[in-house]
């Protein structure tokens, strides 16, 4: 059913338009972005490891606003929100629901990315009734493959970025094909379309607190995902490095209603290199 959401919605149809605001949860205040219609079920997205509101693709952004109310978070740290980067997705995700509960919302979709999906798998196990769809991209489950070496498989490539005089989402989200490198740079360059109100830049302590957050979930023991009685859509690329992708397999196959995408040549960032083909799958997921 749909439902009205804040007194700011349909202030902003684009993504680059949406202006930042600020709500009083758990005892500290959280950045977001709102944008799309005023009514429907709305969609919570939750970002990578060190991304502030400028790090989501805005092609994928506009087009899930499209038809529905779409709300972006910043943690507990992170961007213009205050107190200190959390060091468990527990904490992330208790703080997610209270974000949730301060913009007066029932019922919510979440798509969550990489760490998000870490987050969004919490939410729905803790807050079932909260949840109505999620969508997990280019993530694993607690304990999943890999994840506890998400740092040392990271900081080499971040380094080369640096060396090379690039942004390290070159090598951390795409492989290194052709044809991989163009979204990179297109990609990217949809990060930068926006021009004001953006985002305070990540610093490095938060940058190295979701990280230990990021090891404790791949060393914790791992949940049960048939508790999640909800339709979930996973999606990665067939070549993740960071959250190898192994784990979406594995998620897809331990969930109760899963359905599963893998897109060829694309590493972590498969969802903004196929946003073309990816966007119109979740919208149609959504509306479901």
């Amino acid at each position: 059913m749909d439902m009205p959401i804040s007194r700011f919605a349909d202030l902003a149809r684009r993504w680059v338009d949406a202006p930042t605001r600020s709500v009083a949860a758990a005892v500290t205040t959280f950045a977001y972005r709102q944008l799309g219609p005023a009514s429907g079920v709305p969609v919570i997205l939750l970002n990578h490891w060190g991304a502030n509101l400028d790090n989501f693709d805005p092609r994928i952004v506009d087009g899930l606003a499209a038809g529905r109310p779409v709300i972006a978070l910043d943690y507990r740290g992170i961007g213009a929100s205050g107190g200190q980067a959390p060091l468990t997705v527990a904490e992330m995700a208790a703080d997610t629901v209270a974000t949730i509960r301060a913009l007066v919302l029932d019922r919510v979709d979440i798509v969550g990315f990489s760490l998000g999906g870490f987050v969004a798998q919490e939410v729905a196990l803790r807050e079932p009734a909260l949840v109505r769809r999620l969508i997990l991209a280019g993530t694993g489950p607690a304990g999943g493959t890999g994840i506890d070496k998400v740092g040392s498989v990271s900081w080499p490539l971040i380094v080369k970025g640096l060396l090379t005089f690039r942004d390290p989402k070159t090598y951390l989200f795409f492989t290194a094909s052709e044809a991989s490198r163009r979204a990179a740079k297109a990609f990217l360059g949809r990060l930068k379309e926006r021009t004001s109100d953006r985002d305070p830049s990540v610093g490095i302590g938060a940058f190295r607190r979701q990280l230990k957050a990021i090891h404790a979930w791949g060393r914790q023991g791992p949940q049960d995902l048939g508790r999640i009685e909800r339709p979930v859509l996973v999606v990665n690329g067939d070549r993740d490095i960071m959250v190898p992708s192994a784990n979406s397999a594995d998620m897809a196959r331990r969930l109760p209603d899963a359905e599963l995408v893998i897109y060829e040549d694309a590493g972590h960032g498969g969802i903004f290199q196929y946003h073309q083909a990816f966007t119109p799958k979740a919208v149609a997921f959504l509306d479901g």
